[in-house]
């Protein structure tokens, strides 16, 4: 009886709200690892800033892709369903049962654990439609044709990495198969897990507005993501106090944006913590070659103290 109270109550406040009717055409692809208990969205399209509108995910719960004749309430309450228990082919059910505009709409949905599922409404643009895979479900409209969500399918299975090198991957496939037939302008990349110890979800959220080659700048963007989420954990491990594990997650940082000041400052600050000095010079060298800026923040950071009386630091921050 609760569940059918809870699918009646999410029914009512979708067809008692004002739906909205932006169109918002493209190709996306939802996505899970149950086991890092990640979930996430990647999406692109000829269409301003696709990023802002398209993607919803939850830690824990699930994600969303809502587009076509875009829905707001679809990212929202499909999260609030997933989060009620319903499978993604009851929260897809729930939504357009009395919705007047499914016929428009699309949306994928992807739980926690994998399951997937995606809808195209009858009204959508050719080439429109959509195909579930191991741990993800694409789906896209007026593409260049079905091709466009087959591969993004296959690349998901077939690459390996973390779920954001996965997603990233099935856009890029998405984009070579064809894409949006009318062209390209944005693509975004959205992914939540759980942060231990913090109430809120990490996340990977890179998004590229408007561009000629979104696509490029997109995995640009999200090279820098890579090495700003390893140095985000080597700071939640100092916090811990894990100097070890700071170190070890801001060498990763080093190895993965070798151009990226920060990461070797922030390398050398764990360095020093940890009695390395000789590397913790080096470390603070590079960064400052890179960034000379950094000098005067060098200068007073107190992660430094075991250095501050050596010449050769003293040399550096001149």
């Amino acid at each position: 009886m609760k569940r059918v109270t809870v699918f009646l109550f999410w029914v009512f406040i979708l067809t008692g709200s004002a739906a909205a009717v932006q169109p918002v055409n493209t190709f996306s692809i939802v996505g899970c690892d149950p086991v890092a208990g990640e979930v996430g969205v990647a999406v692109a399209s000829k269409y301003f800033a696709v990023g802002a509108v398209v993607p919803w995910a939850k830690a824990g719960v699930g994600a969303v892709a809502t587009q076509s004749w875009l829905n707001y309430d679809y990212g929202i309450l499909g999260l609030r369903l997933l989060e009620d228990g319903f499978s993604p082919a009851e929260v897809i059910e729930s939504l357009t049962v009395n919705d007047p505009g499914a016929a428009r709409r699309q949306i994928g949905v992807i739980d926690a654990f994998g399951n997937a599922a995606t809808y195209t409404g009858p009204q959508c643009l050719d080439w429109a439609g959509g195909i579930v895979g191991k741990n993800c479900a694409a789906q896209g409209n007026i593409l260049t044709g079905d091709s466009v969500v087959i591969d993004m399918v296959k690349a998901f299975e077939n690459s390996s990495g973390e779920l954001a090198d996965r997603l990233m991957a099935a856009l890029l496939a998405g984009n070579r198969a064809g894409g949006d037939s009318r062209g390209k302008q944005s693509a975004a990349l959205y992914v939540a897990r759980k942060s231990e110890g913090i109430i809120f979800d990490a996340k990977i959220d890179i998004r590229v507005d408007d561009s000629p080659e979104p696509f490029a700048e997109l995995s640009r963007l999200y090279k820098i993501a890579k090495v700003n989420s390893c140095l985000d954990d080597a700071s939640h491990y100092y916090q811990n106090g894990d100097i070890v594990g700071a170190v070890r997650e801001a060498r990763n940082a080093v190895e993965l944006g070798p151009g990226m000041a920060e990461s070797y400052y922030d390398l050398a600050c764990y360095l020093t913590l940890a009695g390395e000095l000789d590397q913790a010079l080096a470390s603070l060298e590079t960064a400052l070659k890179l960034a000379p800026r950094f000098k005067n923040m060098a200068a007073s950071d107190s992660d430094f103290d075991g250095l501050k009386s050596n010449p050769d630091f003293q040399q550096l921050i001149r």
